[in-house]
């Protein structure tokens, strides 16, 4: 098997690139620099040269405050960029597989949200990926949709390096406590779509470590599991203004994952206690 990774040195592909040596697989890994997946002539110069089995899109524009006012930069990446390389996968006949995020719903749920309850992102991010969603299941015959939320792991900015960071230098900090959502661990997150991309079962996925919490929540378990006393104060969301708006409950429910035989991630903390005491 032949796989294509697209922001291979991003959070997710790095562990993605680093977990597919371990698997008897031809793995090719692109950084943006090397392949920039707007340009629709680049990657089907690349696709048609590797005639991959698989394309996993793991670049996409994170930037969830700057999206709202660089909308279409956000759009190209995350929405046309995945045109492209679902295009280019359907002329080969490689499985596609994309990336997106429980910023797709609008938070307003009181229970975990499935894979086909109703969309409705509240900002330019969320809409962005909504549309690289839409492309995806218009232009692709053999796709994986795996929506994931607040991931965190070794490499690039994240919650967990935050916080620890800002403990260095402070002992007190604020922190929201009125949005829910489930920690992912990119270690995990990765073992679930190598084991997804070895079968066909297509479709919609929600993968995040089982549980949740509220911001606050989770930094005092950052603190508890690295043996820093740093005092939290829960704060709302008004105190905490961004630019962009948050689902203030975006909890997603891994049904997908458990009905086709996947079973489920382990809970947040216990991937959260061996991401900090392996660091």
């Amino acid at each position: 098997m032949r796989v294509l990774v697209t922001g291979s040195n991003g959070q997710l592909g790095q562990d993605l690139v680093n977990l597919l040596k371990n698997y008897p697989m031809e793995t090719y890994a692109y950084t943006k620099s090397e392949l920039d997946i707007i340009n629709q002539e680049a990657v089907h110069a690349i696709v048609h040269k590797i005639r991959p089995d698989v394309i996993i899109n793991a670049a996409a524009y994170t930037k969830v405050d700057l999206a709202e006012s660089n909308e279409d930069i956000a759009f190209a990446v995350n929405a046309w960029g995945q045109r492209n390389l679902s295009v280019a996968a359907e002329m080969y006949g490689a499985k596609m597989c994309y990336i997106s995020t429980d910023y797709v719903f609008d938070g307003s749920g009181k229970e975990p949200y499935k894979e086909y309850d109703q969309i409705n992102p509240l900002g330019v991010y969320g809409k962005s990926k909504y549309a690289g969603e839409e492309l995806t299941k218009t232009l692709s015959t053999k796709y994986f949709i795996v929506r994931t939320a607040w991931v965190y792991g070794e490499h690039g900015n994240n919650f967990v390096h935050t916080m620890l960071r800002l403990a260095k230098d402070q002992n007190k900090l604020g922190v929201v406590n009125d949005q829910v959502g489930s920690p992912t661990y990119t270690v995990d997150l990765a073992q679930f779509i190598v084991r997804l991309i070895q079968t066909e079962k297509y479709g919609i996925y929600h993968a995040t470590n089982s549980g949740s919490c509220t911001w606050y929540d989770f930094s005092k378990a950052i603190f508890e599991e690295s043996s820093l006393e740093v005092k939290v104060t829960p704060l709302t969301t008004e105190e905490f203004p961004n630019k962009a708006t948050r689902p203030s409950y975006s909890v997603l429910d891994n049904f997908a994952m458990r009905v086709n035989g996947f079973g489920q991630l382990r809970p947040w903390r216990e991937a959260l206690s061996e991401f900090i005491n392996n660091k």
